[in-house]
């Protein structure tokens, strides 16, 4: 459990950097430069992944169970999970999705932590989803207060919305009947 709450540490540290000290962050830009402070904030968000990564499968072995979640409950994951691939997909593919959303990449990250909560009980299960729903909430609510910066993406087009659709549903449903057992060894469908 220590490796996990190490890593969960390590990525939203980083993670969390323009939520906590916007300046901080712009100063270090300045002296360090641009490429400098983003191949720090990569090696240290990366090292946190890995820890994290770990940590959950290291826990996973010897799970502490906090709640049973109904079987229902695995259905409504299923269906909050829909809408997460096309969200994610939105955010490189600008049109009237990800208008609506706002920020598509938080409301996806919301949904998939809320997802996965609902579907498990054991504490990594808690500990790792939890803190991405979390960091999610608070990142939103930061973004009202703070100016985002611009990041480059394709241009907005009524064609990028089918694209979103098109492709997210084809991910969601590639996870839902095999990707996520091969991947991260639970298969979703028997």
């Amino acid at each position: 459990m220590t490796l996990l709450i190490a890593g969960i540490f390590l990525f939203f540290l980083t993670h969390s950097v323009s939520i906590i000290n916007r300046q901080w962050r712009d100063r270090m830009v300045q002296q360090l430069g641009e490429n400098a402070w983003k191949g720090l904030y990569s090696l240290v968000a990366l090292a946190g992944l890995v820890l994290l990564v770990m940590g959950y499968g290291e826990a996973r072995l010897a799970p502490t169970m906090l709640y049973h979640p109904p079987l229902w409950l695995r259905h409504v994951a299923l269906l909050l999970m829909l809408p997460v691939f096309p969200l994610l997909v939105c955010t490189y593919f600008p049109g009237r999705i990800k208008t609506a959303a706002k920020h598509p990449m938080l409301v996806a990250t919301k949904l998939w932590a809320l997802s996965h909560l609902l579907a498990n009980g054991n504490l990594a299960d808690v500990l790792l989803f939890g803190s991405f729903l979390l960091w999610a909430v608070a990142d939103r609510i930061s973004l009202k207060r703070r100016q985002v910066r611009p990041v480059p993406t394709a241009p907005a087009t009524a064609i990028n919305d089918a694209l979103a659709l098109g492709i997210g549903v084809g991910l969601y449903a590639a996870f839902l009947f095999s990707l996520h057992g091969i991947l991260f060894g639970m298969p979703l469908l028997p």
